[in-house]
């Protein structure tokens, strides 16, 4: 079972508004709850990119217990012999609700949802200055079980997938870019996690 995560203390962000993560997972276990980034305040207060037990992705964000937005995927991540590139980017300036929260898989946007909850325009209840987890919940459980790499956080920017990776010529599979050319941001950062002395 797996047990480890990281964290990063609370800090203020570039901004409230604006924000991108990407990650490349590969699966161990199915058919548990597993969180993969969590920005915690609270069990009331928080915004995570997860699994249910459903192996659905999620992207939710509480405020004051009350869902402020939600994108649930109506498609199962079940292969546990592939590589997925997950990308959730927030604007909350865009006049278009559906362009607020994007969500993108091996480089295709998600469209289909059971639950897509949009958050109002200008509005800043996402948790981006809070503590961030990388592998579990703020309170430490709910861990992921499998692999992770390429974990890029960008604070103040709505990014598009072609930022961090790209579909190889021959084989037609997206793939990750090396590094991205991107403003990290005050609180953003860039995970390789090539081995364990250099993540």
């Amino acid at each position: 079972m797996a047990n480890t995560r990281l964290t990063r203390a609370a800090a203020t962000p570039t901004s409230t508004l604006k924000a991108t993560m990407s990650f490349w997972i590969k699966r161990s276990a199915l058919g548990s709850a597993q969180l993969l980034i969590d920005w915690y305040t609270d069990s009331s207060n928080y915004t995570r990119i997860a699994f249910n037990d459903q192996d659905v992705l999620i992207f939710l964000s509480k405020h004051g217990d009350s869902v402020y937005g939600q994108l649930t995927t109506n498609r199962k991540l079940r292969d546990t012999n592939a590589w997925y590139n997950i990308i959730v980017a927030v604007d909350t300036t865009q006049a278009t609700d559906s362009n607020r929260m994007k969500m993108y898989i091996n480089g295709v946007q998600e469209t289909s949802f059971s639950t897509a909850t949009y958050p109002g325009q200008n509005t800043t209840n996402f948790k981006f200055g809070a503590a961030k987890t990388v592998g579990a919940n703020g309170a430490a459980g709910e861990y992921f079980d499998g692999s992770m790499s390429h974990i890029n956080y960008v604070d103040g920017s709505q990014e598009l997938p072609t930022v961090f990776g790209s579909t190889d010529a021959t084989s037609g599979i997206w793939k990750a870019k090396s590094s991205a050319s991107v403003t990290y941001g005050t609180n953003g950062f860039f995970l390789k996690m090539e081995n364990s002395g250099a993540m």
